[in-house]
């Protein structure tokens, strides 16, 4: 392990290869999609070259990485966590290439690519982004269930994850939003159902993967909602911050929609110290996990240090 000083001055410990860690677990992921999808010439050809097109346009598989830190932090396997985790990147990718629609937010670049809508036309994302939701259940029905977590608890935790409750939640949010003067309380339900949800569901399945004790498990769902939180906070202050080479998509386009975002309704300033504070309830969720959660903590401190 070694040390260093964090953004907000505090000492900070991470595995030494920690570079080499994510490296290894999104090799790991990919491979698995890979497999776990259908070849891309097959028939419908086009609908599959679509969604490969998407899943594989280098994202940073934060959610899968993130779910198979967790399994580590609770003693489990990445050969039981690799499903969930897999399935949990098919509904991310699925949510971003409906989110670029013209009806949505109406976006050319995604991953430093032409966004999915632009290649193959709406209707073929369209198809491609709910193949991608329903190919995670599929994936997801391959895991082989746990003492504690069922299947049943396996689908009903990816269900209310991506249902109108949470994830679709956000999104009729943030789009009834536009234009209009938003709270700071309506941005956090936002952010809390848009992208917290996921991230949280994604370090919780990698709990229930290791068959992990309920204690662990609301743990993971503490470090999960805030790191949730903090990464959203952190891509708007990055919308207003960078460009659209550093960033792979467009840059500058929240405030050009007249959205709601944190750096909009309190400045870059405070949401800087929100992120951090978010970040540090996170970290004080791992105590109970010792050296084992080390990686789930340079995963949120990744985040918060990010540049993209």
């Amino acid at each position: 392990m070694s040390a260093r000083k964090s953004r907000s001055g505090s000492p900070r410990t991470e595995p030494i290869e920690f570079a080499d860690y994510i490296l290894s677990q999104t090799e790991a992921v990919n491979r698995a999609l890979d497999g776990f999808l259908p070849p891309a010439r097959t028939k419908p050809a086009t609908v599959h070259s679509a969604m490969r097109y998407s899943l594989f346009a280098g994202g940073k598989r934060l959610r899968p990485v993130l779910c198979l830190a967790a399994a580590e932090a609770c003693g489990g396997r990445l050969k039981a966590a690799i499903p969930l985790a897999c399935a949990v990147e098919c509904i991310h990718t699925y949510s971003l290439i409906h989110d670029d629609l013209p009806a949505m937010d109406n976006d050319d670049f995604r991953r430093g690519k032409p966004t999915n809508h632009k290649v193959f036309g709406e209707g073929i994302a369209i198809l491609a982004g709910d193949a991608l939701l329903t190919q995670a259940f599929e994936i997801a029905a391959q895991c082989r269930g746990w003492p504690r977590y069922s299947h049943q608890k396996i689908f009903l935790e990816l269900s209310r994850a991506a249902g109108s409750l949470q994830l679709i939640a956000g999104q009729v949010a943030d789009l009834e939003g536009e234009g209009k003067s938003v709270s700071a309380a309506q941005l956090q339900f936002i952010h809390e159902r848009k992208t917290s949800a996921l991230l949280a569901c994604s370090v919780r399945l990698g709990g229930m993967s290791s068959n992990c004790a309920p204690g662990d498990l609301r743990a993971l769902t503490v470090f999960g909602r805030n790191v949730g939180l903090a990464f959203q906070v952190i891509d708007d202050i990055l919308d207003v911050t960078q460009t659209t080479q550093q960033l792979g998509k467009t840059a500058g386009k929240d405030t050009a929609a007249n959205k709601a975002t944190y750096p909009a309704i309190v400045g870059l300033d405070k949401s800087r110290q929100i992120a951090r504070r978010l970040t540090q309830k996170a970290y004080a969720a791992l105590d109970r996990f010792g050296p084992k959660g080390g990686n789930l903590r340079a995963l949120a401190e990744y985040l918060l240090d990010r540049k993209h």
